[in-house]
């Protein structure tokens, strides 16, 4: 290696480690002798307007999924040291899991190394991850990432905590899931499932099986028919269908997919044509689909069903098992919660600004987190006073109309119920509720409004949320400084002045649905439902263009066309 080629290295390493470059110009300079250094970094400061040395407020940021590096990526603050505390050093695009268990795209092809982010920002990152969070005197307790018995626990104080840490997967209890399944929430878990299902099938190409040996084995059960265990099955069934034929070709015939479902149908949150087209194409292509039958037990070799209707319990033998049943929140979440009020809860709750409730310096993001809407009925009385500026006990044509943008931005279920009802603003609403009168008295005010909070729905635990949702928070902290002074929210209902921020609305761009057989399920805004190969160009399309770097893109998009030419890989690395 040329001396420049290493310079530059050497560069890019200590640029990347700046904690490295310290230590070794400190043991340079020190001849040899004892050294001790600590890399406790010492508040940072900014000066201000007029020259003053100012104490930054520190922001620690827990995770780096779709909610904390979205919220990273747009954070351009220079009034905020920044810390990011992460069990894991990269953003993993977890859409394209599913593809990573047959070998479609390589694991390593969907996730982009968080330093990069860290060094272009100018942030700190820490490997480890939180244990605790001591609200009250602001601080976390982490713990290092370590195999070995000398992972070590410290403390780090905060300004400001943004929880970001994600969820685990929901097991419901059932026993023997921990121990017996698999799980899809991981890079690692993805791994493992493609090891498990190579292995399977060279298990079952070994001599002196039996038949009954080999459908054991090669039994792959998958448990929930939500959009990641639809598209995992449909994922495998490519993977038997294009690639398990040509290189097992004397096991093929024993391999069976059964998909579990304890509801009636698979996607049941997409529409029903979309759900119809998937059940009949799961059926055509062979794949076991079991609704209404509710999973009660696992061991190591047999699962065990309960039919919701009749109440008969089946247990069948299985080669592996893939649990994706939803989600649940994780150990140091529930215990922060206990902490501030919120035990009784089944997720952590936010208000419309993403603050965690009880905590005005702890935000969460993404599936952390639900916000927990104001309904419109507990503050109509402080509205409509707010609105009768005359105190008349009736609201006029002007005093109605300078209230009406307030009540649309603070309260989101008033356009959806709008949109419902195909009226074109609030004020069609309290016509069709008051007639052709020119003026409006509380009681009427009520029963135009009556039925809106029926729209407030929590969002779904989707990337698409926890991604808006982190660049949302990073533009309000962008402008923190300037909305302190001059807020640019709506009016306070209950106090005076307005709120600093527009609260958090989410914005829907769509969905897909997998089904194999380069077919696609797409709903798009506007009622919009695409089924077929065009919809599965469009979802190639769209998914590249929401990996977070072009050297994502370009792995990807070459793993795609490599599967096309070669096959998908099969080795058990």
């Amino acid at each position: 290696m040329s001396s420049h080629s290493f310079s530059k290295r050497a560069y890019s390493f200590f640029k990347t480690y700046p904690s490295a470059a310290k230590l070794l110009l400190l043991s340079t300079c020190s001849g040899g002798g004892l050294l001790v250094y600590s890399d406790s970094n010492p508040p940072k400061r900014t000066l201000t307007a007029d020259g003053q040395e100012t104490k930054k407020k520190k922001v620690v940021v827990l995770g780096s999924g779709w909610g904390g590096y979205s919220f990273l990526s747009y954070l351009n603050n220079p009034n905020y040291d920044v810390q990011v505390v992460s069990p894991r050093n990269f953003f993993l695009f977890t859409p394209l899991l599913p593809s990573v268990t047959n070998g479609t795209v390589e694991a390593r092809s969907i996730v982009e190394p968080i330093r990069g982010l860290m060094r272009k920002k100018g942030f700190e990152y820490t490997e480890a991850e939180c244990v605790k969070i001591d609200a009250s005197n602001k601080k976390i307790l982490c713990m290092s990432k370590d195999a070995s018995k000398d992972a070590k626990e410290f403390n780090m104080d905060y300004d400001i905590l943004v929880v970001a840490v994600g969820a685990k997967p929901n097991t419901f209890n059932t026993p023997g899931v921990e121990e017996n399944a698999h799980f899809l929430k991981e890079a690692e878990d993805a791994l493992k499932i493609r090891q498990s299902v190579i292995n399977s099938f060279e298990r079952a190409s070994l001599p002196d099986l039996t038949e009954e040996e080999r459908k054991k084995i090669l039994h792959f059960v998958v448990v929930g028919g939500g959009p990641t265990g639809v598209e995992f099955s449909a994922e495998l069934h490519d993977f038997l269908v294009e690639d398990v034929a040509k290189i097992y070709p004397k096991v093929q015939e024993f391999t069976r997919i059964t998909l579990l479902e304890a509801g009636d149908h698979i996607l049941n949150m997409f529409d029903k044509r979309i759900t119809a087209f998937a059940e009949e194409k799961f059926q055509r292509d062979g794949i076991d689909l079991k609704t209404k039958n509710m999973v009660v037990g696992v061991t190591a070799d047999k699962i065990s069903t309960k039919e919701i209707a009749t109440g008969k319990i089946v247990s069948e033998p299985y080669g592996m098992v893939v649990w994706s049943t939803g989600i649940g929140i994780r150990p140091v979440i529930k215990e922060f919660m206990h902490q501030i009020g919120q035990g009784q809860r089944r997720v952590l709750a936010t208000d419309e600004w993403l603050r965690v409730e009880g905590c005005d310096s702890v935000y969460a993001l993404g599936d952390t987190a639900t916000i927990n809407q104001r309904r419109v009925m507990e503050d109509i009385a402080a509205i409509f006073s707010k609105a009768d500026k005359g105190e008349t006990g009736t609201l006029n044509k002007k005093e109605f109309k300078s209230g009406v943008k307030d009540i649309c931005q603070r309260y989101p279920q008033v356009e959806l119920y709008l949109k419902k009802k195909k009226l074109r603003n609030i004020a069609n609403l309290l016509k069709s509720a008051n007639g052709d009168d020119t003026k409006v008295n509380i009681e009427t005010f009520k029963q135009a409004l009556s039925e809106v909070d029926t729209q407030m729905k929590n969002l779904p635990a989707t990337a698409q949320v926890a991604s808006q949702q982190g660049k949302y928070l990073a533009k309000c902290f962008n402008k923190m400084e300037k909305c302190e002074k001059k807020p640019e929210g709506p009016l306070r209902f209950r106090g005076e002045g307005r709120h600093r921020f527009q609260p958090f609305r989410y914005r829907h761009f769509g969905s897909f649905a997998p089904l194999g057989g380069e077919q696609t399920a797409a709903e798009l805004p506007g009622d919009w439902v695409s089924i077929g190969h065009s919809s599965q160009w469009l979802w190639y399309s769209v998914y590249a263009s929401k990996l977070v770097s072009w050297r994502t893109r370009s792995l990807v998009v070459s793993d795609w066309v490599r599967r096309f030419i070669f096959g998908r890989d099969s080795s058990s690395i």
